[in-house]
This record gives C-alpha cells, sequence and structure tokens, in this order.
C-alpha cells in the first residue's frame, strides 16, 4: 500500500509538464507532435497549459515521444501474496463489485 499525495489535477499538469519536456528533448515544437500524433494542435496547446486531455490523445502523445510502454503496467492487478514464503494463492476474478 502506498501513499499518493498529489491530487488529480496535480498529476495532471506533472503529466503535461513532462510531455512537454521529453517534446522540447527530441526539439520538437508543438506543431511537429501535433502532426507526429495526429493530435489536434489545439488539444495539443491545451493540455501543455492545463493538463486537460483526453485518454486516447494522451496515448497518442505518448506514442509520440516514445513513453507508450509506460501505460503498459497502469491497472495492473496487485499481488495476491502475502508472505515470501507461501505460494499465491489463486483467486477468483471479481465480475462485479458490490459497494454503491
Amino acid at each position: 500500500m502506498s501513499i499518493f499525495l498529489k491530487t488529480p489535477v496535480e498529476m495532471m499538469q506533472l503529466m503535461a509538464h513532462r510531455v512537454k519536456t521529453k517534446r522540447l528533448a527530441l526539439n520538437l515544437t508543438q506543431e511537429g507532435i501535433s502532426a507526429r500524433s495526429g493530435v489536434s494542435l489545439g488539444s495539443l496547446k491545451r493540455f501543455e497549459s492545463t493538463g486537460q486531455i483526453s485518454l486516447e490523445s494522451l496515448l497518442k502523445l505518448a506514442h509520440a515521444v516514445n513513453a507508450l510502454s509506460d501505460f503498459e503496467d497502469l491497472f495492473q492487478p496487485e499481488s495476491q501474496r502475502t508472505s515470501l514464503f507461501e505460494p499465491n494463492k489463486s483467486t477468483k476474478i471479481r465480475q462485479r463489485g458490490k459497494l454503491k
């Protein structure tokens, strides 16, 4: 269990800053990455200034800056192992939640 201290808005802004940093490291203009990724220039400018972007556009930008694989582990189930000395017990995967 980890403690996460960033809000969703802070995380959006951090991701926007990282994409911009990668874009500049690749010596690309906003127009250049827009053309390479297929994300409109307006969406890219809004993302870099506010952090707001659709998931599809974010993934397109990540692909354009060679960072798409960073999303591979997102939402992976956590290990069910409780001890290093006990084998993992296979558990049934939930089909629906019970909390409202």
